[in-house]
């Protein structure tokens, strides 16, 4: 078993890490919204990972899991942040980043901003500009209303307690789009996404699948699948895509 250890970051996080040796590149995994190192697909692709003898990494971004901070005070650029840090004094060499839906938008962010270390990538459900494109375009007249008077307003969920939705998050957010503006991935990228996703559509992978640039680029879809990807088949699919990934790098 791994040890939890703990990264403190220049801007003051605690971040929670847990990290296998092994032969590189190492597997970075990004996990989504409220989520944490301990889900499922992190889990189990760190199995993999380790049955491999593979070098891999997964932690929680600041206010998830078992970090410092709360989650209401964290944004996009935030997290951004801890996974740059991560990167920049944890691993060494090359990352083939795995990013479930938020994830998947750390994953492209991390992409544009260290273009010379991430040498692969496997999305899952991501969920690129989501704030942006998710969130606000949804919005009620009333919830925009209550967002500016309020500071958050407050969004049932299929899987957690109600998210607090700041106004720092949305704001935040703008500064951080990855489909407004040219994005290059000169790697290797498998996208995944399942057709019953109620909480990123299909139609959005297809979107991130037109607007990236690049040579080696796919999208599987896997019929049926939801938003957690996360049963025997879809773990198994994940992993072959990363397989698929470091044959190629």
């Amino acid at each position: 078993m791994s040890d939890t250890q703990f990264l403190e970051t220049a801007n003051g996080h605690r971040i929670a890490y847990e990290k296998t040796e092994g032969k590189g590149p190492t597997i970075l995994f990004l996990s989504g919204l409220k989520s944490d190192m301990e889900g499922t697909k992190a889990v189990a692709l760190e199995a993999w990972a380790k049955a491999q003898g593979r070098s891999f990494l997964r932690f929680d971004y600041s206010g998830h899991g078992q970090s410092s901070g709360d989650f209401t005070d964290g944004a996009i650029g935030d997290w951004h942040e801890d996974t740059l840090a991560v990167v920049d004094t944890l691993i060494d060499g090359p990352v083939l980043v795995v990013g479930s839906s938020m994830g998947g938008w750390q994953a492209l962010l991390l992409a544009r901003a260290r273009p010379g270390r991430v040498v692969g990538l496997v999305t899952i459900a991501a969920a690129p500009d989501f704030t942006e494109d998710g969130y606000w375009a949804g919005f009620s007249d009333a919830q925009k209303a209550e967002l500016d008077r309020e500071g958050f307003v407050s969004l049932p969920s299929d899987y957690d307690e109600a998210y607090i939705i700041t106004k720092r998050l949305i704001e935040d957010g703008r500064d951080h789009l990855v489909l407004r503006s040219p994005l290059v991935l000169d790697m290797p990228v498998r996208f995944l996404q399942g057709t019953e996703d109620t909480a990123v559509p299909t139609a959005q992978a297809v979107k991130l699948l037109e607007h990236v640039e690049g040579d080696d680029i796919r999208l599987t879809l896997v019929k049926g699948a939801d938003h957690r990807f996360s049963d025997d088949e879809c773990l198994r699919t994940i992993q072959k895509m990363v397989k698929v990934v470091l044959a190629r790098i």
